[in-house]
């Protein structure tokens, strides 16, 4: 559906306009269906982000900065996130011996067996695969990376 019949706006300034506020709606459209497949799961997107961080940086350990940096949103607490996660044994907390002040934190088996559930299950391909092909999406990514390059 148009954005124009999706927020009953018929009129923008320009098509910039409307392409931010089209970005910003899809944004909240795909957020809101990522979170209805995610609780399926029993997690959060911002937990499942972290876990598929901590994947990729399996069988190293990460840190809460490391996992701020890497975030998808930078609002997230990621520290009561790892606490979530912890309490869930899909993630381990310890203190690195080479500094005290630093924690190391790992993803479990039970965290890599969960993600690998998630990544069959296709909850992730839904929305995108339904609507758009391969070069599609590649051209969709190069107009987002080309935005943010604005900076």
């Amino acid at each position: 559906m148009r954005i124009e019949d999706e927020i009953k706006q018929p009129l923008f300034q320009d098509e910039h306009q409307k392409a931010i506020i089209n970005l910003i709606y899809t944004s909240g459209w795909l957020q809101l269906r990522q979170a209805c497949a995610f609780k399926k799961f029993a997690l959060t997107s911002p937990q499942f982000n972290i876990l598929r961080i901590l994947r990729g940086q399996h069988p190293q350990p990460a840190t809460v900065a490391l996992l701020i940096e890497r975030m998808l949103d930078k609002t997230s607490n990621a520290s009561r996130i790892v606490d979530r996660l912890e309490e869930k044994k899909l993630v381990t907390r310890i203190v690195c011996p080479s500094n005290r002040r630093a924690v190391d934190i790992r993803i479990t088996p039970a965290g890599l067996a969960l993600l690998d559930q998630i990544d069959a299950s296709g909850a992730l391909k839904a929305a995108a695969h339904a609507s758009l092909s391969e070069a599609e999406a590649r051209q969709l990514n190069e107009l987002l990376d080309k935005m943010r390059d604005a900076e």
